[in-house]
């Protein structure tokens, strides 16, 4: 069968599961290839060895399952980033968090922080590239995402910056710190999310209990409590006027709010005081 055939297969296959069924379909079939999506155009009426490979591919893309979990990899901000089941997918929103992190960092000259729900270590690898003087205490509770961030932090040489510790919060982080960074799970137990979503991708860093908040609130406490400056999270497009009033509640400095690409409440960055260093 010739690229171009398999590819209109595929493409009909991919048609309830993809938003872009032919993108997708391509992007399979040049991971497959090891080739590149223009290859694909040029050579279309080549024929394909071995297609029922591509196939399994295809039909694991036409089950839900995500395509970078199929291919082993995600890009993010300007690196590609090694994820597996049992680690949360990177999202584009959270490029948003780092450029306002790596402000804070830049202007206050941080110099260590920390990060809550390693997954992948999307978010301390960007900022450790960034910034090569920074180190970072990066925690999670599950043992894949530390072995999976520890393999990218490697990959992208900044291994010697960050220190992953298995952690509830920042429970076992003993170090001083002048900010926490984390896209914590925000999201209500009885949410429905897409299949792509909740039948592969790790509950522990979707779900963040009932209401959904109940993690961030625990964060902000334990932040303060520990006399750390700055907290900056992702949240729900829905959460801001219930974390607003919890913070006026419990005292902070300030806290601003930010939006995602699409317009929708995403995440917040409290300044809880000097006086808390």
């Amino acid at each position: 069968m010739t690229i171009q055939k398999i590819l209109q297969w595929a493409t009909a296959q991919l048609q309830q599961s993809c938003e872009r069924p032919q993108f997708e379909a391509e992007l399979l079939l040049a991971h497959y290839l090891g080739k590149d999506r223009t290859w694909l155009m040029i050579h279309d009426q080549d024929e394909v060895k071995k297609p029922e490979g591509y196939e399994a591919l295809v039909a694991r893309r036409a089950a839900n399952e995500p395509y970078e979990y199929i291919v082993g990899e995600a890009s993010f901000y300007d690196i590609h980033l090694k994820v597996e089941p049992g680690v949360l997918i990177p999202r584009p929103e959270t490029e948003i968090l780092i450029d306002l992190v790596a402000d804070i960092i830049e202007q206050e000259k941080l110099t260590q922080i920390a990060e809550i729900g390693v997954g992948s270590g999307a978010i301390s690898i960007v900022l450790a590239r960034k910034f090569p003087h920074l180190k970072i205490i990066a925690t999670d509770i599950c043992d894949t995402p530390l072995k999976v961030a520890a393999t990218n932090a490697k990959a992208h040489s900044v291994n010697g910056q960050i220190v992953l510790k298995k952690s509830n919060l920042i429970d076992e982080v003993s170090e001083p710190i002048e900010l926490v960074v984390s896209n914590p799970p925000y999201i209500a137990e009885d949410f429905l999310l897409e299949s792509n979503v909740v039948d592969y991708e790790p509950k522990e860093a979707l779900f963040g209990g009932r209401v959904g908040d109940e993690l961030l609130k625990q964060i902000i406490v334990d932040v303060k409590e520990r006399g750390v400056r700055w907290l900056a999270c992702e949240m729900g497009y829905d959460q801001k006027a219930p974390i607003e009033a919890f913070v006026n509640e419990i005292g902070v400095q300030s806290i601003d709010f930010y939006k995602d690409l699409a317009g929708h409440d995403r995440g917040f960055v409290i300044d809880f005081g000097k006086g808390l260093q």
